[in-house]
Formats: C-alpha cells, sequence, structure tokens
C-alpha cells in the first residue's frame, strides 16, 4: 500500500512540476535518488510517464481514464450541447462542473467569439469556495456534505476577495438558493468574475453546474449580471431536462 501512495506521489509532483529527473524529484520528496530513478523507470513502463533523455513528464493515457469517466456521467452528454450553445449566445467562456473529493472539477469548457484568455481547462481542479460554479454546487448540496466540505478544506484564500470565513460563505449560499445562480468577484482570479447555476435532478440532487466567465470589466452593472444569470439558468434548465429525459 505504501508503495502504490508513493507512486501516485511521484506522478502528482511530476506534473505539478511539468516535467523533471531522478535527482530533482529526490530532492522534492526527500527519497534516496536510486527510489526516484526505479519509480520513474517503472511509470515509464507503464506509459503513465514520458522519458525524454532522463526528464520524465506525465503522459497523455490520463486522457484515457479521464474521458472514459467523463463519458459515463449523465451530466456530460446533456451538458456539453448547451455549454457550447451558452458560448454561443453569451460571446463568453462558458463552463461546465462538478464535485468530486470535495473540489470543483471542469469538465467542459467552450470559447465564445468574445472570450478573454484564462487560465482554466478541461479535467482542471480548483476549490469549490472560490468560483460561482463551486459555489453553486455547495448552496445545493445537503447541509452536512456542505459543512463536511468546508470544513475539511478551511477555505484557503486564492485571492484578496476570497470568502475565507465560514459564516460569510454560508451567509452567500443562502443568497444563491434563494435567488437561483451563484456569482464570484474575483474571489479565484483577479480581474475575472463568474455567474453560474446549479444543475438538478427532479429530486433535488446536484449533477454540477454551468456558468459563464469573463473580464471584471465586462461583467459589471445590474443589467449586464440580470442577462448573464437568464442565460445560464435557461441552460442549467435544458441539461436538467436533457438528463431526466435520458
Amino acid at each position: 500500500m505504501k508503495s502504490i501512495k508513493r507512486a501516485f506521489k511521484i506522478l502528482d509532483t511530476v506534473r505539478i512540476m511539468e516535467g523533471t529527473g531522478a535527482s530533482n524529484l529526490s530532492q522534492e520528496l526527500d527519497i534516496p535518488r536510486s527510489t526516484a530513478h526505479d519509480y520513474l523507470k517503472v511509470l515509464n513502463e507503464l506509459g503513465l510517464l514520458i522519458n525524454n533523455d532522463g526528464r520524465y513528464e506525465v503522459s497523455l493515457k490520463f486522457l484515457d481514464y479521464g474521458g472514459d469517466v467523463r463519458k459515463d456521467m449523465d451530466i456530460y452528454p446533456c451538458g456539453w450541447p448547451e455549454v457550447q450553445n451558452l458560448a454561443l449566445e453569451t460571446g463568453e467562456h462558458a463552463n461546465l462542473m462538478i464535485e468530486e473529493f470535495g473540489k470543483g472539477r471542469y469538465i467542459y469548457i467552450a470559447e465564445g467569439k468574445d472570450s478573454a484568455k484564462l487560465d482554466t481547462y478541461t479535467g482542471m481542479e480548483v476549490e469549490l469556495h472560490t468560483t460561482a460554479l463551486g459555489k453553486a454546487i455547495l448552496a445545493h448540496l445537503p447541509k452536512k456534505d456542505a459543512e463536511a466540505i468546508i470544513d475539511s478544506q478551511e477555505l484557503p484564500s486564492i485571492t484578496s476577495n476570497t470568502i475565507t470565513d465560514r459564516d460569510d460563505l454560508f451567509k452567500e449560499l443562502r443568497t444563491i438558493r434563494q435567488r437561483g445562480y451563484a456569482t464570484d468577484q474575483e474571489e479565484r482570479a483577479i480581474g475575472v468574475q463568474c455567474i453560474a447555476s446549479p444543475i438538478q435532478g427532479q429530486n433535488g440532487e446536484i449533477f454540477g453546474s454551468i456558468g459563464v466567465s469573463g473580464p471584471a470589466s465586462r461583467f459589471s452593472g445590474e443589467q449586464f449580471e440580470d442577462e448573464l444569470s437568464s442565460a445560464v439558468q435557461r441552460s442549467a434548465n435544458l441539461i436538467e431536462l436533457n438528463i431526466a429525459n435520458m
């Protein structure tokens, strides 16, 4: 069991370092160089790492794993066409997110004609409390599940606008439930705002969320927020109907 945990720790470290060799990996993880080399060699033989003259990088095999999981989720086949339509309608960056192990994960992203260049990508993991997409999910999880996630994460600050107080966050989640959509005010990335709506089942279960992101300079004013919130709510409703009719 210990060796399995170490193998995954090495994979994650190689990913974060965007490629590394045995010497740097051994220093990063405080393990013998020979141990680092042996793990890298085996992971390369398994097709999980690519060896470029002693520099190891994560292989694209992980796309196979993630792709297989994603296509079996009800929200994906029912949701990605609506994400594309939302990007086309608003001209902005449209996103589909799920909750996994207490984090938010982007499972589909579409760019509109006016999309700004953002740092998000399909498969990216983020803290739920830092994005409108994540807060839309948190607000509609069973209370005990939301509390467990919030308490385990300790609400790290990503920007100066991130909500880091537990009571303030729960107040925000109540507001989200009342109005039907969530916003974030540059809470994960300065200069970027987002509006998102939850995607729920007929019994109130939460499948994920859909939203649009863009420059704070464009995401301002009540009229603009009203237009975008209506668009994301319509898209969420269509996905919910698609799921119900599967």
